[in-house]
């Protein structure tokens, strides 16, 4: 019996110190990542180049020499372009530093591009009355799969091609992170949308914050991915802001910025067309078309709508050239319309999209610069010549010589060789001009 209560304590003595030495190596092996100071990088709008160089910038900034131990996204976004997105995406994965994202402020969303910038961070909080979703890839042109009732069976191979490349990638990145795969794929695959206390409680975000304090003081203790857990208790915030050149092209990136420098470009050049020599509107028309292509990357663009909107202008131009009494313009007007309407989304299919109040004002804009600019040239060549040999036509003048018919006619005090159309003429008769012909004149009788 001793034996047997023996044995048995020593099963339980080998059995705690096994225990307690994994609990120690556990404890060994858990990574602790200080944090004391914090970069915080607020964007809100579109994802553009300029969003990705912002925050490109911002990522080096921490990685650099010096640098913050973390560096927080405050986001804000409707969505955007798929390059600019993967070139921020790439940064985070690759930053040496943690890569936090915060959907803030209350009110703001982190929608389509937002959502993959969200799944490739470690460590993800959200504002309350925030959301998140809707990551569904939109092709110009097309109606997103999932919507398209009964011909939704019958998919474009270019957009299975584009979903499943999205999917494929979300479920990447968050696979990686350790963030929620499943429903990644689906706000990919039926652009499903959540609030932020769902996102907490399906491990798409780690949780709710009002504000950046409250952000960094429930980030003490989060597991922040490879990185370890972290200690940001009484960590010191810094903010890293826009430069203006920064704000100017994410200013002129607006979808209907871009549609009035375009049409100001244009303008501009049409008019240095017409009167040679002005310099200011060629200029001004140069640098907007300018600005205005660099504005066209961040829109979702195809080559018919830029065909076609080049082609309106080509109208437009003819119609200085080409008596067509308006047809010319009204070509133009409908070429310009239906590029813009191909060119740019519509609001339920994404973030951009050039309103169509914005665009009908745009065309009927050019529409007016056309037609003001065609009265003056039609006027100007419809206008009595009052210079020049020219202006003697309809003129008076006195036969010095018998026109037989041949002669010398007197004109505005010049003499000139004179021919009668009229019949032979006397000297002295009262004469009037009907023609001239290089330096000779055709003269009849005046009435």
């Amino acid at each position: 019996m001793k034996i047997k209560t023996f044995s048995a304590a020593a099963v339980l003595l080998c059995a705690t110190c096994a225990f307690a030495a994994g609990r120690a190596k556990e404890a060994k092996a858990e990574k602790i990542y200080e944090v004391r100071t914090v970069l915080v990088a607020p964007y809100s709008g579109v994802i553009t180049p300029a969003a990705a160089e912002f925050i490109s910038g911002a990522v080096d900034k921490v990685n650099g020499a010096g640098g913050a131990d973390l560096l927080v996204i405050a986001l804000d976004t409707p969505g955007g372009l798929d390059s600019s997105m993967r070139v921020i995406i790439k940064k985070m994965l690759a930053s040496q530093k943690p890569v936090a994202v915060y959907i803030s402020p209350q009110g703001a969303r982190a929608a389509s591009a937002g959502v993959f910038i969200s799944m490739a961070s470690p460590l993800v909080a959200m504002a309350p009355g925030t959301n998140i979703g809707a990551a569904h890839p939109v092709m110009m042109g097309a109606i997103p799969l999932g919507l398209g009732g009964k011909d939704d069976k019958k998919k474009e191979p270019m957009e299975e091609k584009v979903l499943n490349d999205a999917s494929a990638y979300i479920k990447s990145i968050a696979q990686k992170t350790g963030r929620n795969a499943e429903w990644a794929m689906k706000a990919v695959a039926k652009s499903d949308s959540i609030s932020a206390e769902e996102a907490v409680k399906t491990g798409v975000a780690d949780y709710v914050a009002a504000d950046m304090s409250d952000f960094l003081l429930k980030a003490d203790g989060r597991k922040a991915g490879d990185f370890g857990t972290l200690r940001a208790a009484g960590a010191k915030a810094e903010y890293f802001r826009q430069t203006r050149r920064q704000k100017f092209l994410a200013t002129i990136t607006d979808p209907d910025i871009a549609m009035i420098l375009m049409s100001l470009g244009a303008a501009g050049l049409f008019i240095e067309l017409y009167s040679p020599g002005l310099i200011l509107p060629g200029v001004v028309g140069a640098v907007s078309l300018v600005m205005a292509f660099y504005s066209f990357q961040t829109l979702s663009v195809n080559f018919a709508g830029i065909a076609l909107i080049l082609l309106g202008f080509v109208f437009f131009v003819a119609e200085i050239k080409v008596i067509s009494y308006g047809l010319l313009t009204l070509a133009g007007a409908a070429s310009i319309l239906l590029g813009g309407l191909m060119l740019f989304n519509q609001p339920s299919m994404g973030g951009l999209f050039v309103s169509l109040n914005m665009l009908l004002s745009t065309v009927i804009g050019l529409i007016a610069v056309v037609a003001a600019v065609a009265f003056i040239a039609l006027r100007a060549q419809l206008r009595t010549v009052v210079t020049g040999i020219e202006s003697l036509a309809g003129k008076r003048g006195l036969a010095k010589t018998a026109l037989a018919p041949g002669g010398k006619v007197l004109v505005e005090g010049e003499l000139w060789d004179a021919e009668s159309v009229s019949g032979d003429l006397p000297a002295g008769a009262h004469v009037e001009v009907t023609a001239v012909e290089g330096f000779k004149i055709r003269v009849r009788a005046a009435k």
